[in-house]
């Protein structure tokens, strides 16, 4: 069985027991948290979309870690300007506990 969840503005299709990346959530490690808004679902073939989807899924949160550097680099030939900023994007890893 799986799922088509949104999670922090972004659609996941996760199964029970699978480890994701999210942008960053509020919360502890160890916390539990439940999304309820779930798109789609798919139990053996049996696919249920928009409106008749009443279910929720349950996570429960393993840590905060960031994602790799993401350089942006800005350069105009012949004038010296060049301009190098970077940045690190913030991710909370869940572990899926239910779909229920």
């Amino acid at each position: 069985m799986f799922v088509i969840v949104k999670i922090a503005g972004q659609q996941f299709k996760v199964q029970q027991d699978q480890e994701i990346f999210v942008q960053s959530i509020p919360g502890k490690a160890g916390d539990e948290v439940t999304f309820s808004d779930v798109l789609l679902s798919d139990a053996d073939g049996n696919l249920s979309v928009g409106k008749a989807v009443n279910l929720s899924v349950k996570a429960e949160i393993l840590e905060h870690v960031q994602g790799d550097k993401v350089i942006a680099f800005k350069m105009k030939r012949r004038k010296g300007f060049r301009k190098k900023i970077g940045h690190r994007t913030h991710f909370t890893k869940i572990r899926i506990r239910e779909i229920a």
